[in-house]
């Protein structure tokens, strides 16, 4: 449990080839069903304060309670994403919480003095990344946690929890 920005829930993995972390974590790891999207609509996206045009396939997944997140970028645009993969890195670069208070546990980790490296909004509500990275997989991600969100990440989590191995990549996600 994170002080400041509270339970974390997401660990989210870039990666340079989705489908084959996809085939990894559902067969050989047992990990699944994913719900992918080949390219995430995602509008006001700004890296470092800056309008970014980025493109990125994601797909998540849940283990219990743990929500696995991959996203693999799909240009060249600037992000963090892109960042992490040209450092020649591969694998875990944030984890996520999702409070309800966005705006607020946005304003306390800036008052604390954390800079927002890169944010934008999905159908399921806004998303800010913190530059906080001394280390791999130490990025800090917030997703206020919308009616949308709670919906469809409580679908993913049943999903995996009846999950038979059949069926390991889907591209309706739960609504």
């Amino acid at each position: 449990m994170s002080l400041l920005f509270g339970e974390i829930k997401q660990l989210g993995y870039v990666v340079r080839d989705i489908e084959a972390a996809m085939r990894h974590w559902s067969g050989t790891l047992g990990v699944g069903p994913w719900f992918y999207l080949e390219r995430m609509p995602v509008t006001n996206f700004r890296y470092r304060g800056q309008p970014s045009a980025a493109q990125f396939a994601v797909a998540l997944a849940n283990s219990g309670g743990t929500q696995l997140e991959l996203i693999q970028p799909r240009d060249d645009h600037p992000s963090m994403y892109r960042d992490f993969l040209r450092s020649g890195r591969d694998g875990l670069q944030h984890v996520s919480t999702w409070p309800v208070d966005y705006a607020g546990t946005i304003a306390r980790a800036q008052a604390a003095g954390l800079v927002i490296g890169q944010s934008g909004e999905s159908s399921r509500g806004p998303f800010a990344y913190f530059e906080t990275e001394t280390h791999g997989g130490s990025v800090m991600e917030i997703a206020e946690l919308t009616a949308t969100r709670k919906r469809v990440f409580d679908g993913i989590e049943a999903a995996a929890r009846s999950w038979d191995g059949r069926d390991p990549v889907r591209t309706v996600w739960p609504s």
